[in-house]
């Protein structure tokens, strides 16, 4: 459940964050400066007139050459004036009055060279190594500077996209957004169905607003606060609802957001974070989807994640360093708390658990008044009928619900949302979209009797959960669909519920036998769904004369990969042998009494088969009326479970 809008997020302006464009900008302007006085150093020098070697020998000979500068090959130097007057009127330059000249010696050796200049009192002059040392700083420097100077822009321009501000320099930096009381309008009225929930952070709000009152009595608040639930039950909204409610500055990440490719950096941002609350203590930490960096440590094939490691460590560091002073609370959602590493969870951390579950019938119809409050709904909509009819919706579930109602409203052009719209909505959400298929008319029959198998079941087993509708129209990935919807909510399950529900899957396939003496490739997901159930029921509940009162791991999903291959083995071989081999049994006995079953109910699997054949859908009320009339003996039933939806 969540509530229209959430919480505004303070956001610091350009002024407030001097950024890296003024910092590029003293950048860029050193680089045009240094620039700028090479070019000054270099028109400064001399023009000199270029000379052959040979005119060179010929000045020197004829004493018009009064200096020269040696540098390697390169020759440079001075004329007397009868050299200046006889040179310089040769060339283009003579204008300039350039005394100056310049040669180059062949790659030959010339060792008459130097007696050639002191025999005629030419002054030499050795050419200094190199540019100045500050000319040779900048030409080194330089290129790096400007590199490093892009470098920024792209960083900080990246950054700013991606709506994180700064740049390089706050790498390290918490990336914790701080809610604002006044622009929230997201508060504990907007949280419905939670109540218990609601109570325990009514009481930590209190704690955070007059902590006195609970000195005075010796009591201490913990230090985390850990929502646990399955997604969609109202664990981000309810933090939300802190942040409206709170007079306290509340800081609110996402445990991903510490996560990245350098280690250390989470590490660097928890710190910052934590630094951040006490600085604005008492405060609200909210770390979403803790099991993000919460993980089991050293866990997994192949080890542990560095990173992610040490910005766990950093936070339990963090939360040990707390000072009875230090009126600062975490809390954090996930629904995943048996990965959670267990260090989390010992006292002093997070030693608070609020579980939030899927909503009740009563929660339901509460949920569903909070998101039906800006929706114009007809008269006929009765919002109790509806939370009965949505079992196992969670509070996300159930405003999906009032959205698709709302745009079925709008795709027919209604002014009001009615029961009607309803209705198809959770179709929608339940069976999935309807699909255009071209089957031949052999398959629709096939889909036909599949599906009458499945409600020809339902219908009469005493134990299974009443038949909804039974459709051939496709829904999503399904030809067709049998629907049970049990009358009240439920939260465990017999051993003769469990039997009658897998009798029901097994309806279609048995249907398909009872008819054409074989089986099509329909009955793919019943069949996983029956395995594995049958798998539970032996492995993990004891439900086996045979295997005895064991509760083993068989069944179980591990989140780590490679976590099964390390677990020690909970029992030998023979044992598994015989776990297959009962698992087998079950399966084959309750399908050979699901085919003698339908075997003696054909006529009626025959007229179910053909109604639907003819109207695509029968509801439940139309299915009453066609196996009332065939006068077949009906057991009374059990209403159990949650929705079923076979294909």
């Amino acid at each position: 459940m969540t509530a229209p809008n959430g919480p505004q997020e303070q956001k610091p302006s350009n002024s407030q964050q001097p950024g890296i464009p003024n910092q590029l900008s003293f950048l860029w302007l050193s680089a045009a400066i240094f620039l700028m006085v090479l070019w000054l150093q270099d028109k400064d020098q001399p023009r000199l007139q270029e000379l052959p070697y040979s005119d060179f020998k010929t000045a020197v000979s004829s004493d018009q050459v009064s200096e020269v500068t040696l540098k390697e090959e390169n020759i440079s130097g001075l004329f007397t004036d009868s050299g200046a007057a006889r040179f310089s009127s040769d060339t283009s330059q003579s204008s300039q009055g350039t005394p100056g000249f310049h040669t180059v010696r062949p790659p030959m050796e010339d060792p008459a060279l130097l007696e050639l200049l002191e025999e005629h009192e030419v002054t030499i002059k050795a050419a200094p190594s190199g540019l100045p040392w500050w000319q040779e700083m900048i030409r080194g420097f330089l290129p790096w500077i400007l590199l490093l100077a892009l470098m920024f822009w792209f960083w900080g321009a990246a950054q700013r996209r991606m709506g994180q501000g700064g740049g390089p320099f706050d790498f390290g930096k918490s990336k914790a957004r701080r809610a604002r009381k006044e622009t929230s309008t997201t508060t504990l009225d907007d949280v419905a169905g939670i109540e218990s929930a609601k109570r325990e952070i009514t009481e930590i709000i209190d704690f955070l607003k007059s902590p006195e009152r609970f000195r005075e009595l010796g009591a201490v608040m913990p230090k985390g606060v850990l929502l646990v639930g399955p997604p969609g039950t109202g664990k981000t909204l309810l933090a939300r609802a802190i942040a409206g409610e709170a007079e306290v500055p509340f800081f609110s990440i996402s445990a991903s957001e510490f996560i990245e490719m350098f280690v250390g950096v989470g590490a660097s941002r928890v710190r910052d974070m934590f630094q951040t609350a006490r600085k604005e203590a008492p405060a609200l930490i909210f770390i979403d989807e803790l099991d993000a960096v919460g993980r089991s440590r050293g866990a997994g094939l192949g080890g542990g994640h560095d990173e992610r490691e040490q910005t766990l460590n950093q936070i339990l560091t963090e939360m040990d360093g707390f000072e009875a002073h230090e009126n600062i609370l975490v809390l954090a959602a996930t629904n995943r708390p048996d990965v959670l590493d267990s260090a989390l969870l010992r006292p002093g951390r997070f030693d608070r658990k609020i579980t939030l579950d899927r909503p009740h019938k009563d929660a339901r119809e509460a949920i569903l008044k909070v998101h039906v409050r800006k929706v114009p709904l007809a008269s006929d909509v009765d919002l109790e009928a509806i939370a009965a009819r949505t079992i196992g919706f969670s509070g996300a579930d159930l405003k999906n619900l009032v959205n698709e109602a709302a745009l079925t409203a709008v795709r027919e052009d209604l002014d009001e949302v009615n029961s009607h719209c309803f209705d198809l909505a959770r179709d929608r959400i339940i069976l999935g979209e309807e699909r255009d298929a071209h089957m031949t008319p052999e398959e629709r029959e096939a889909v036909a009797y599949h599906e009458c198998g499945h409600a020809l079941m339902a219908y009469y087993m005493p134990k299974a959960d009443p038949l909804t509708k039974v459709t051939i129209i496709p829904h999503g990935m399904a030809m067709g669909v049998t629907e049970q919807t049990p009358r009240e909510d439920h939260y465990t399950y017999t051993e003769s519920y469990l039997k009658d529900r897998i009798k029901v899957m097994l309806g279609g396939r048995s249907a398909e036998k009872v008819v054409y003496g074989e089986v099509s490739t329909g009955a793919q997901n019943d069949l996983k769904e029956a395995t594995s159930l049958i798998r539970k029921m032996i492995g993990q509940w004891g439900m086996s004369e045979k295997i005895g009162p064991l509760g083993l791991s068989i069944g179980e999903e591990n989140v780590f990969l490679g976590r099964e291959m390390g677990l020690p083995r909970e029992f030998s071989e023979k044992m598994a042998e015989l776990i297959d081999s009962e698992i087998q049994a079950q399966l084959q006995a309750l399908e050979k009494a699901t085919i003698d079953f339908l075997q003696e109910h054909r006529s009626q699997l025959d007229t179910l088969a053909k109604a639907v054949l003819e109207q695509e859908t029968l509801s439940a009320d139309q299915i009453e009326d066609l196996l009332g009339k065939q006068q077949a003996p009906k057991i009374a039933r059990s209403d159990r479970g949650d929705h079923i939806v076979t294909e």
